[in-house]
């Protein structure tokens, strides 16, 4: 037989009776297991009420969704607020123009919010129109070749893929982008369009922000034209009442324990100390600086050759991507303001949103020292905006300083003309503003609430990961000039590279938090396609790494195509950089074909352009016979412009096509990825 636990009794033969019988064991056991299930079972629901609310038990799906942080809508709707606007940003700029035009909704009887698309379901703006005189706002940058930024592309892909009816949605575009490279605004325009296409109703005409020339007039200009059809179409008036409130309060930290204060991490409490992979612009890694050395032979400018150690780290990268560097502030200029504002430095703060729907509850992280903020997340070097001039008068003791403040805040022609020539011509930041201000006295924490974060410098990586899977090459020109105000201003990142000077001895090397960028400069798949590289300067960065590739693959007995590389500079026996390797590339048969242009080593100023215009029959022979890639690097203001000129030329006479054929003919090389540009401006 089996007890009640399926264990089997054998019977055994015996002379005497027992004393338990077999019947009273099972009773026994039984009796047993009914008392035991009845405690535990007890014991269990008296540990589940004990905890229930702690926990979070969710009905159903649907209740999940109603609690969702993502809901935008619902937001709106709790708090009694008709505007938000939405931002797509890389580097801060949209997010700090949506957070003004927020702020200023309150004017005009507009409660606003400022909304990450990436955190929002942007679904939810069908139910725009359930909200009475309620405004949707984009201000939305156009980034790299005509791409969303990294926060938009989800809604962008959502507004490509999707056919939401959106009538009853009333909305603006305010688009960000630079007139120098080819997509500008692409992004915003699009956005325009197709919301307009899915039924939505444009209240004010799309705003395009030039960055090459003076995006903050542009979106000044754009905002105020903004309000006038925004009063126009829901048939209000402006309140005349001030919007300077503040967006964040003062929190006082001294009591904060030292390991619960951030000390210069991106995001994560620790995270310098306690690395963990993935890294990206939220985590990057902290690496250590491998090599420094100079690469100008001889003149007083300076080109850094810099090493990133990557071993260990899990990174990879290809060839043609970019690597985010996070600078820091000079201490000099961080010491200053404290002097200036008569402020302690080390006090440990933080800065709490006053809109506690708000999904940033801080400025940056917090909570920090006045010294780390000023370090590590604020910018204190770029020339501040008109908003801040505003915020500023309040602080200024003098009449004199007053009015000056009043004028570059206004929107006048005088107001406009005096902001340009002092603030972006005298090329002044903050502390030259409080250095010649001196009665501008701003509570310091109110002037952290203001001042932009700082943002991470990326570099085109010149290495290949085939040749150094353990380490990332950057080429980098030390940025140092004299302003109008004779002053030296100081490149924030390569000016903190030049000191990071790794040690031979056993001293902690230095280190610099880092993350890779992803690229579309890319080599042909097929690495016997024939390629023109033309970059001029530290254009020629990636291209170094393209031929480190190439050069591996014929190494290892690969066939490889043609490789021709333009390369200018202003002297060849001062700043000639990487000269040894690329002749020792031409000497192996790796590059094909050298072409320099030394811009001052004759009377007559030579460069790239030149050499290009020269060899108008290789240049067609490998775009054109032979279906080769052509590849730009370097300045996008003048020398891209140039490039693309003399290839739609070129592409003219030598495959006889008319003007529009050969645009056409560079347009769908770009299409093909066969013309690839990677500048900057």
């Amino acid at each position: 037989m089996e007890n009640s636990e399926g264990v089997k009794i054998e019977s055994t033969v015996v002379t005497e009776e027992p004393l338990i019988s077999a019947l009273d064991i099972a009773l026994f056991v039984v009796i047993i297991t009914v008392a035991y299930f009845w405690y535990f079972k007890r014991d269990k629901q008296s540990s589940s009420s004990e905890k229930k609310p702690y926990t979070i038990q969710p009905s159903s799906l649907s209740s999940i969704e109603q609690t969702s942080n993502s809901s935008f809508i619902k937001k709106l709707k709790s708090t009694g607020r008709s505007l938000v606007v939405f931002y797509g940003s890389q580097t801060g700029t949209a997010e700090e123009f949506a957070g003004r035009i927020a702020k200023e909704g309150a004017r005009y009887k507009m409660k606003g919010m400022v909304a990450d698309p990436e955190e929002c379901d942007m679904a939810d703006l069908v139910e725009m129109k359930e909200i009475q005189k309620s405004l949707a706002i984009f201000c939305i940058a156009t980034y790299g070749e005509g791409d969303p930024t990294d926060n938009a592309m989800d809604f962008y892909e959502w507004l490509q893929n999707g056919d939401a009816d959106l009538e009853g949605l009333n909305y603006a575009v305010f688009g960000l982008g630079n007139k120098t490279y080819e997509h500008y605004n692409e992004i915003a325009i699009y956005i325009d369009q197709r919301l307009e296409e899915l039924g939505a109703t444009r209240v004010h005409e799309i705003g395009l922000g030039d960055d090459d020339a003076n995006i903050e007039d542009d979106f000044v200009s754009w905002k105020e034209k903004l309000w006038e059809s925004v009063c126009s179409h829901y048939g209000i008036e402006e309140t005349g009442e001030e919007s300077n409130i503040r967006q964040y309060k003062l929190v006082d930290c001294s009591e904060v324990l030292p390991e619960r204060i951030f000390s210069g991490e991106i995001s994560r409490l620790k995270s310098y100390e306690n690395q963990r992979f993935p890294f990206d612009v939220k985590n990057p890694y902290l690496s250590k600086i491998a090599v420094n050395r100079e690469l100008h032979k001889s003149g007083d400018r300076s080109c850094m050759h810099i090493e990133f150690d990557i071993d260990g780290s899990k990174m990879r990268y290809d060839t043609g991507d970019h690597v985010a560097v996070y600078p820091k502030n000079s201490s000099e200029l961080v010491d200053k303001i404290g002097e200036l504002l008569n402020a302690d430095l080390d006090a440990v703060f933080s800065l709490l949103n006053t809109d506690e729907e708000s999904s940033k509850k801080h400025p940056f992280p917090c909570p920090c020292t006045y010294r780390t903020a000023l370090t590590y997340y604020l910018d204190i070097t770029s020339n501040p905006r008109t908003h801040i001039m505003k915020e500023l008068i309040e602080y200024a003791s003098d009449p004199k300083d007053q009015e000056k403040l009043k004028l570059m805040a206004s929107s006048t022609p005088e107001g406009k003309k005096e902001f340009h020539e002092w603030i972006l011509r005298d090329n002044r930041n903050i502390v030259h503003i409080l250095e010649d201000l001196p009665s501008v006295k701003p509570d310091l924490d109110h002037l952290c609430e203001l001042l932009p974060r700082l943002q991470c410098r990326y570099y085109s990586i010149s290495s290949s990961p085939k040749v150094y899977p353990k380490s990332i090459h950057i080429t980098a020109v030390l940025v140092n000039y004299t302003t109008p105000t004779n002053r030296v201003n100081k490149g924030v990142a390569t000016n903190l590279l030049a000191q990071l000077i790794p040690t031979n001895d056993e001293l902690p090397q230095p280190t610099i938090p880092i993350y890779i960028r992803r690229s579309q400069f890319r080599l042909p798949p097929k690495s016997q396609a024939p390629i023109i590289m033309i970059g001029p300067g530290t254009g020629l960065a990636p291209f170094r790494g393209f031929i480190q590739e190439r050069d591996y693959a014929r190494k290892e007995g690969r066939e490889i195509g043609e490789m021709v590389l333009y390369f200018g500079c202003r002297k060849k026996d001062e700043d000639f950089i990487y000269e040894n390797e690329l002749q020792e590339y031409v000497a192996n048969g790796t590059l094909t074909k050298l072409h320099l242009a030394f811009s001052r080593d004759q009377p007559e100023k030579k460069y790239v352009t030149h050499l290009l215009e020269q060899n108008a029959d290789e240049l067609w022979n490998i775009i054109g016979e032979k279906s080769g890639h052509l590849y730009v690097c370097g300045d996008a203001r003048s020398m891209a412009k140039d490039v693309h000129s003399i290839i739609v030329k070129v592409v003219m006479e030598k495959g006889q096509m008319t003007n529009s054929q050969a645009l056409n003919y560079v347009k769908k090389m770009e299409q093909q990825k066969r013309y690839s540009a990677d500048v900057w401006s």
